[in-house]
């Protein structure tokens, strides 16, 4: 962390974490009851998932409806001071996830965008959502796209599935379980022929009052109009309301009224040119859910129909939107916040300060350059990227750790015999980044080409207004910015509106336009050379006219945050499922092209991280992860052994031929899929042996994997003949006893090396510089797969058994006992829990203590933390596969030969891992005595 931004005495800062996942089954009272088991186990702070109302019945959170409401799902506001409360008691704080960048508008259930729908650009909420309100389609114009009708409008209005119904005086338009708001201008018709309808006896005061209503909402203002104030949308409001009110009184008081409207409504139904009038009126169209992703108007978090971005740049919703959050941090409820995806913001760096500011406001504390809360922000950086300094936030949520660690453990020599395997199963001979290229120009194409056309209507504008520019057609501007995204070589850039922008931003978009017009070149069509430069010019701001350098930087700003979805979208849901050399690596915030992370990256990444960013925090497991940490490790060990994974593929395959289908579609599996199978079966395979759901588990992967892949299926277009082809093969595949007995050889000969892994990098994430989170279950064996799968029920009782027996009793015997029970994750939770307390014994030393590699050789990752007088050594093996030839399961003792570690110095150490004492003479001890009994250590200096 910068200097600049050192946080006040007053500021909370974690020493650990512990993410917990919130649901419907699992609210802030269940989470109550796991409290002292995570004090017990020692992490100091408890980090929530979204904490804000949702859409009823999530299981994740981040589809947020309100923002100033805690859900009442979880238990409100009540519950969630009750759990503050008690974690307050323990000595625990509370830091909880919130969601900047988009609202969940499924299902009726968000109160402003219905709102919008409602009264459109005259809603009070217009601005909390950005939406392209003058769209090149005329037919949009002052309209929001709801693509939600499973066929064509007009098949769909024709077979009278869209429904006009009154419930006292709300009309809505249902279609199916939806019920979507209508406009109260477009109402005036429905009033007047309801009164026409009266029979002659109704009294004249209610015609009267009828014909009032009706006129009265005839001169509401226009729902499009551009220049209404906020005042203006109060006070037409405020009129509906009234208005509202009154039929609703006339209605109830005359059953003669109600029955001439609902006759008006029942007419309307059965007149689909007339229904079809009405629902001309409203301030949506409605459309097919297919025309979404290339007509839709308002930008969505990726290419989600049903999470609608927020305009967080704008101060009311800024205000809004974090009115409880301020509440709950100036009470003491909350004592930090974890952001997720900053990087869809407009100004993620203004953001950030603004956030720090209402915070300070909040706890009473002067603004400045101090941070008054703990902060880290979802961000993903590309090997090279360095966080700005200038943020105000004390890190991010991890990613970028994730990705050097689980590097570690992959071996970099055998790179070219296992990209062979691969290229020789599967006949792919793309590089990963030609993968990542095509996934970013498909996404653009399919995905978000809706978002792509606003952005080109912007720079046709642009280009508009110069003469040396006006020429480019609308169809050359789209292509060059499709050519750009697509060779981004971020997720994005940080230009400010001011033209402020962080160091290296130019640099960037002039790597990615030379990129852009050499893959130009080799197109047979290519663009004109020159719209390349003045698309560079606008990115970068290249111009002395303050009113076109106004315009470019919205558009530049507007361009930055389309390159971070298709960058995910390009290479975390479809580069990462086209490219399988070794699965483990296609992790959120990995680069599968990088065949591991050398030692001195990695040393290098966490000396950086300790002198700048001491509090950014440590993950290894996440909600959004591709697979649990543990699956990963075990896959890694595959890149130990290229020939023994090429002898097991080649056993397999007259099976594997047998079992697939050959299709119109081609051979199910693809010869992909079933590579990336193969991996998963050993990655996930039980330790316990015990198979009961394994296959339906796996089946469920390898569908979503060969989705997200979009080759011969996908999200859009499922092919249900694929898809079936996929789990007719897993279940034959893993129901023959010859392929379970060769992957039952395989699993037993890596599993060890496997487990070693995975206690190692839980190790390294325990005592690096950062604050080490734990996913809710990773203390134990974490062999999941991707969401759903990585969210099932922790066994916290279990968990707290296993820890409740190490508090009673913690020496080498037991360390050993675990070791030889290792199937049961026992020993990961030891390693957990040891590593836990040692850092609690000695806060100074992690929050603040150096960071010192050491040089152990290939087969450790060892380096010192010293603070003061205190010092301790991590000591963690990786390629132990290599290293022991798979001649004894563990690398102990003996399997060390003559190697050293360099101790801080002479004297006496206790591995906390066993309690085990080491007496030193000298700084040089042999690692045969250090892991004798435990295939890692923990040093710390008595």
């Amino acid at each position: 962390m910068p200097e600049s931004a050192t946080p006040t005495p007053t500021a909370h800062l974690p020493g650990s974490t512990y993410r917990i996942q919130l649901h419907r089954d699992f609210d802030f009272a269940a989470a109550r009851r796991v409290l002292p088991y995570l004090k017990r186990l020692g992490v100091t702070d408890v980090y929530l998932s979204p904490i804000w109302t949702s859409t009823p019945g999530s299981t994740h959170g981040y589809d947020v409806t309100d923002h100033s409401q805690v859900n009442p799902e979880l238990g409100g506001v009540a519950g969630l001071r009750r759990l503050s409360a008690r974690a307050r008691d323990l000595g625990l704080g509370l830091i909880a996830d919130f969601v900047p960048n988009h609202m969940g508008i499924q299902g009726g259930h968000n109160p402003y965008w219905e709102d919008v729908l409602t009264h459109g650009q005259a809603s009070r909420y217009a601005h909390f959502f950005d939406i392209s309100w003058q769209p090149l389609k005329r037919a949009l114009e002052g309209k929001v796209l709801l693509p939600l009708l499973g066929d064509q409008y007009g098949r769909v209005l024709s077979r009278r599935e869209l429904v006009l119904e009154r419930d006292g005086a709300t009309f809505t338009l249902r279609y199916w379980e939806r019920r979507l708001p209508i406009s109260p201008k477009s109402l005036s018709g429905l009033l007047v022929g309801a009164s026409e309808q009266l029979p002659a006896r109704t009294a004249d005061l209610m015609r009267a009052e009828l014909a009032s209503i009706a006129r009265s909402v005839a001169n509401l203002p226009s729902s499009t109009a551009r220049h209404l104030t906020d005042d203006d949308r109060e006070e037409r409001a405020q009129e509906m309301e009234v208005m509202t009110r009154r039929l609703a009184a006339l209605l109830d008081a005359s059953p003669a009224m109600r029955g001439a409207l609902d006759a008006v409504i029942a007419a309307t139904n059965d007149d689909p040119e007339r229904l079809d009038a009405l629902i001309s009126e409203q301030n949506y169209r409605l459309a097919s859910w297919k025309v979404a992703s290339e007509e839709i108007n308002y930008r969505r978090f990726f290419d989600i129909n049903d999470l609608a971005a927020l305009r967080m740049e704008d101060w009311r919703v800024f205000e809004w939107a974090h009115r409880t959050l301020f509440d709950l941090l100036r009470d003491g409820v909350l004592q930090g916040v974890r952001l997720d995806h900053t990087d869809g913001l407009y100004d993620p760096a203004g953001y950030f300060r603004a956030l720090q500011e209402g915070a300070a406001a909040a706890l009473g504390v002067p603004a400045g350059p101090h941070l008054p809360v703990y902060v880290v922000a979802e961000k993903i950086l590309e090997p090279g990227e360095k966080l700005p300094e200038s943020w105000a936030i004390h890190g991010t949520t991890g990613y970028d750790f994730l990705a050097q660690l689980n590097g570690v453990f992959v071996d970099s020599a055998n790179e070219d015999d296992l990209s062979a395997v691969y290229r020789r199963f599967t006949g792919d001979r793309l590089s990963y980044g030609e993968h990542l290229y095509r996934g970013k120009h498909l996404i653009q194409r399919v995905s978000l080409p809706g978002e792509v056309n606003v952005l080109t209507e912007h720079l046709e504008r642009l280009a508009e207004a110069d003469l040396g520019s006006r020429d480019f057609t609308l169809s050359t501007l789209r292509g060059a910015i499709r050519e750009v995204i697509a060779t981004f070589p971020v997720y994005r850039t940080y230009l400010r509106s001011d033209g402020m922008r962080e160091p290296g931003d130019n640099a960037k978009i002039e790597h990615a336009v030379r990129d852009a017009r050499t893959h130009n070149l080799r197109d047979g069509q290519p663009l004109d050379p020159s719209v390349f430069e003045f698309l560079q010019g606008v990115l970068t701001l290249d111009t002395d006219d303050g009113r076109r350098r106004a315009d470019d930087a919205d558009f530049a700003l507007k361009f930055q945050q389309l390159t971070g979805p298709v960058t995910a979208k390009g290479a975390e849901d479809t580069a990462f499922y086209r490219y399988g050399r070794l699965i483990s690596l296609n992790e959120v915030g990995g680069d599968p092209a990088l065949f591991g992370t050398p030692l001195r990256t990695f040393h290098a990444m966490a000396r950086q991280r300790a002198e700048h960013w001491p509090h950014a925090m440590l993950a290894l497991s996440t909600h959004d992860t591709k697979r649990g940490e543990d699956t990963r490790a075990r896959i890694s060990v595959l890149s130990e052994i290229p020939q023994l994974w090429s002898a097991f593929l080649n056993a397999n395959a007259p099976l594997l031929l047998s079992l697939a289908q050959e299709h119109d579609l081609g051979r199910i599996p693809s010869l992909l899929d079933t590579y990336v199978l193969l991996q998963t079966v050993v990655g996930a395979y039980p330790l316990d042996g015990a198979l009961d759901g394994f296959a339906e588990r796996i089946s469920a992967y390898l569908v979503k994997a060969a989705r997200e892949a979009k080759l011969r299926t996908s999200w859009a277009s499922p092919q249900p003949e694929y898809e079936d082809g996929l789990n007719a093969f897993v279940t034959a595949l893993l129901a023959d006893p010859d392929f379970l007995a060769r992957l039952g050889e395989l699993h037993a000969r890596i599993s060890p090396a496997g487990a070693q892994n995975s206690v190692s990098a839980a190790l390294l994430r325990l005592t690096a510089p950062g604050v080490p989170d734990t996913y809710q279950g990773t203390e134990g064996w974490n062999q999941s797969l991707v969401d759903p799968d990585n969210r099932r029920p922790v066994d916290y009782t279990e968990l707290s058994r296993r820890v409740a027996r190490l508090e009673r009793r913690h020496d080498v015997e037991v360390a050993r006992a675990l070791l030889g029970r290792y199937e049961t994750g026992e020993v990961k939770t030891l390693v957990t829990w040891a590593a836990l307390h040692a850092r609690n014994a000695h806060p100074e030393l992690y929050t603040h203590g150096t960071y010192r590699p050491i040089d152990a050789g290939k087969y450790v990752v060892a380096f010192t933390r010293e603070h003061g007088t205190d010092a301790a050594v991590t000591v963690a093996p990786r390629l132990t596969l290599t290293l022991t030839r798979g001649r004894t399961p563990w690398a102990l003792g003996e399997a060390w030969g003559t190697r050293q570690l360099t101790l801080p110095g002479a004297g006496t150490y206790e591995n906390v891992l066993t309690g085990q004492r080491l007496r030193a003479r000298s700084s040089r001890v042999p690692l045969a005595k250090v892991l004798e009994d435990f295939p890692a250590a923990l040093l710390v200096r008595r």
